[in-house]
């Protein structure tokens, strides 16, 4: 049985890389994001790999949807006969403030889609993986390195990274009877449009500005895909994956 892949997200960076390398490796995937347009530029990619990919390459497909959205969510995952594996890569951040400057729009913009959107998703992924026959299936998160260690002047951001750790333990534990696995993938600075920035200089905790170095995105593609592969058997609860030399042990 060809195995199901959702990602969210999945309009550029790493959400299309992950989405490109699950349909190179032979998954039927299924990517969503808010912006057609570039869910045409992924779908485009997408039929260059089937073009030159030997066979065995799965399918692409795409799919306009608001991860904060709960009853647009919940009618796409209806929509689904299966899922073997949900990728919840949608996720935004906010220009960096003070926390005594960020505003509660700001915060609840990001706290909607990175926390919210992520366990509408699961929820909803995780109900039918419980239907499904066989059941089970894997829930991969995307966390980041800012789970662990904050960046100054990122408290929305931060907040709602350790918040996706509770979130992947709690699904884990209840779906440990069910076949079903959740992992959280904390990435540091993959080379996307959301770190352009570290290349031009990054605020560090001792105030200063320095250049951070990046990482090409397909490895962490790769990482999901190693994953995704592994027998029911195998649960991968945390992986961490970042740039070697860039600011992480107590940011310094």
């Amino acid at each position: 049985m060809q195995q199901v892949a959702v990602v969210t997200g999945g309009g550029s960076g790493l959400g299309r890389e992950m989405a490109l390398a699950l349909a190179a490796a032979g998954f039927d995937v299924t990517v969503t994001g808010r912006t057609l347009t570039k869910l045409e530029e992924t779908a485009a990619a997408g039929e260059q790999v089937a073009a030159v990919g030997a066979a065995g390459v799965g399918t692409l497909r795409t799919a306009v949807l608001d991860v904060t959205d709960g009853p647009a969510v919940r009618e796409f995952f209806a929509s689904l006969e299966r899922i073997d594996l949900l990728v919840n890569n949608a996720g935004t951040g906010m220009p960096a403030a003070p926390v005594e400057e960020v505003s509660e729009e700001d915060w609840r913009a990001v706290v909607d889609t990175n926390l919210t959107g992520s366990f509408l998703c699961a929820q909803a992924a995780y109900a039918l993986m419980l239907r499904q026959k066989p059941s089970g299936g894997r829930i991969i998160n995307n966390g980041s390195i800012s789970a662990h260690v904050p960046r100054p002047q990122a408290v929305a951001y931060t907040a709602s990274k350790h918040a996706i750790s509770g979130l992947t333990k709690a699904l884990e534990l209840e779906g440990r009877t069910h076949g079903i696995t959740a992992t959280q993938i904390d990435i540091g600075n993959a080379a996307t449009a959301m770190t352009e920035r570290m290349e031009q200089g990054a605020l560090q905790p001792d105030g200063s500005i320095r250049v951070e170095p990046t990482f090409d995105p397909r490895t962490v593609a790769a990482f999901v895909v190693q994953i995704a592969q592994l027998p029911t058997s195998v649960a991968v609860p945390t992986l961490m994956v970042m740039a070697a030399g860039m600011p992480y042990a107590g940011r310094g």
